[in-house]
């Protein structure tokens, strides 16, 4: 959550700061800042509650013209979205400014202990960070000293991104983390902080990872990196081969809809990485790893625990092993009883999803083999795991995933099948796939007539499916209550009678999934159920199992290729949920209260 940009350099800072926060602007929008040291010595701050485009109007007022600043867009933790809780914030005698992104865990205690006698501005714990900075320097500490000594006043249990900058030093920035994301971009014209790495493509594509318990201090033509224990150190900056037009809409109205439509060129690419002479090949070591487990336990969140319930079937009836599907945040507290030899997968596009990070940690201190599988290689989780597999959706802006769960999906599938050394028609599979997924995309119109009758005007909304298809009803669920504020729930169909039935009303919608053909004659009994009781009965069907009235047909799926079902799906659940909210005139690329990444627990 939040996103973090500064800049040392040569050139003029704002406008790279503004640029930088649109393109983090999907880890959180509800309110936006920006500090400048100008280049007359002044430092200007300007806030403004609401999205970047917002701040972007206000500094319009100002001159700000100088070669050094930091600026931060949130999504609200502690304090409600505001002027005097958004970031940077400023020390009491206002000589530093600071950013942040995470939980301060005990803020109140260290508000209490050490901040009594100062007059806080906003309701955050971020403001206590910059307080004790500026409250140890005026003790006689320099600042890193000071810096480094707030750091470790904070509790395991805190999250944080720092970027802090000293007035009396503004061309240096000072920086840390601790499980979450931070980056330093090195130029020729400058150097860069970023939470992830498109805020700053357009001046770099050569990084430094900080890792968690480091501090950076970053000026202009420098990096010092220090450990925890103030040790000085260098590392070689690693280059992200990535177009910085990957990351702009172009044509597109709305991110969600060009991800949406790169699904098909996505499983092209996915076929050129993993495949080599026709057959799946994956690390020897990952194989060999998987294959002494006796259990697979998949760790995910949101989207990605959707595609992990869909990745479990290929594992066991595939690899035959058996494979559990874990909600992160359930499982770091609440473990099951771990078999003897267990191999864990995490599934995260970001690759820094904190609830994931919680489970790794549990990982590594009982030395159990991991592996993640992800969209952001460099990440958290693909560098502190074992093995580390790339989804290569590329980036992926709209805070709704829908590239990134196709793609997490045929990553686990070319998994399993070079686990179980066969599938030789695999690439043929999923080539073949990509062109019905093409087609599916080309096909759009019909979808969008449905989601106006339908979905639009409705106040809930249900999905039910058998099988595989239940999997892909909670995802489409997910998919339609994220970005049209529906109330929706997926289901699987048998469930119906048990009690969700009684909230059909009349007209209300009923969306069934239907790929799997041992189990399509009693989904479609199910959703006579439902409209013997009122209900408005949508159809969702691969063209092998389909009637000349059914709504959406899928191209056909038959055989062991039936398995696909999910993914032939994913595209029909994504643009109904994509138009019911451009019919409620809604933001389809920033839904409320949401962010991209999730990296606070």
């Amino acid at each position: 959550m939040c996103g973090i940009v500064g800049y040392t350099g040569v050139n003029n800072a704002l406008p790279f700061l503004l640029n930088g926060l649109e393109k983090l602007e999907y880890r959180g929008y509800d309110s936006a800042g920006v500090y400048v040291h100008t280049d007359d010595n002044r430092d200007v701050l300007v806030k403004e509650k609401g999205r970047v485009k917002d701040l972007e109007k206000k500094v319009k007022e100002y001159d700000m013209q100088g070669k050094s600043g930091i600026a931060h867009t949130r999504w609200a933790t502690h304090g409600q979205p505001s002027i005097e809780n958004a970031h940077p914030h400023v020390s009491a005698d206002g000589r530093y400014y600071l950013v942040h992104n995470g939980v301060i865990e005990n803020y109140k205690q260290l508000k209490a202990d050490y901040l009594s006698d100062v007059e806080f501005k906003s309701q955050t714990d971020t403001e206590v960070a910059v307080q004790l900075v500026g409250k140890f320097a005026s003790q006689g500490l320099d600042t890193l000293a000071a810096f480094r000594k707030m750091i470790n006043l904070l509790d395991d249990n805190s999250s944080y991104a720092f970027l802090l900058m000293d007035t009396k030093q503004p061309d240096l920035l000072y920086t840390a983390k601790t499980k979450s994301p931070l980056l330093i971009g090195i130029s020729e014209t400058g150097n860069v902080v970023a939470s992830d790495a498109p805020a700053a493509l357009d001046l770099t594509k050569d990084f430094i990872e900080l890792r968690d318990g480091e501090i950076a201090v970053v000026s202009k033509n420098d990096v010092q990196l220090y450990d925890a224990e103030g040790n000085n150190y260098t590392r070689q900056p690693f280059h992200l081969d990535i177009d910085p037009t990957a990351a702009d809409k172009g044509a597109y109205p709305f991110f969600m809809l060009k991800e949406i439509d790169e699904q098909a060129i996505v499983t092209r690419t996915l076929i050129e990485h993993y495949f080599v002479n026709g057959l799946p090949h994956i690390n020897e070591k990952i194989i060999q790893a998987i294959k002494q487990s006796d259990r697979l336990y998949i760790v995910a969140a949101g989207t990605s625990y959707h595609a992990g319930l869909i990745g479990r079937r290929f594992f066991e009836k595939w690899a035959g092993i058996p494979t559990e599907t874990h909600i992160a945040s359930e499982f770091a507290y609440d473990r099951p009883i771990i078999s003897k030899k267990p191999f864990f997968i995490f599934i995260s596009q970001s690759g820094e999803t904190a609830d994931s990070i919680q489970v790794l940690d549990f990982v590594q201190k009982e030395s159990y083999p991991s592996l993640t599988i992800s969209n952001v290689m460099n990440s958290t989780l693909t560098r502190e795991s074992d093995f580390a597999l790339p989804i290569l959706a590329g980036p992926e802006i709209a805070v709704a995933s829908t590239k990134a769960y196709t793609a997490q999906i045929m990553t686990q599938v070319i998994l399993a099948a070079a686990i179980a050394g066969g599938h030789s028609e695999l690439q043929e599979e999923l080539s073949r796939l990509a062109i019905d997924l093409q087609a599916e995309i080309d096909g759009k119109e019909k979808i969008k007539q449905i989601a106006d009758k339908y979905l639009v005007n409705a106040n809930r909304t249900f999905y039910i499916g058998r099988g595989a298809d239940a999997d892909s009803t909670l995802e489409a669920a997910l998919k339609l209550k994220e970005i049209s504020y529906t109330l929706v729930e997926g289901f699987a169909a048998g469930e119906l009678k048990h009690g969700t039935i009684s909230l059909i009303e009349q007209a209300t919608p009923v969306i069934g999934l239907i790929s799997q053909s041992k189990m399509a004659g009693l989904t479609r009994s199910n959703l006579e159920e439902t409209m013997a009781r009122g209900a408005k009965a949508v159809t969702i069907v691969t063209k092998n199992l389909a009637t000349k009235d059914d709504d959406i047909i899928l191209p056909a799926l038959t055989g062991e290729m039936e398995m696909f079902g999910p993914i032939l799906e994913a595209i029909p659940i994504q643009l109904l949920a994509y138009y019911t909210s451009l019919g409620r005139n809604l933001d389809v690329d920033h839904p409320r209260n949401l962010a991209k990444s999730v990296t606070v627990q």
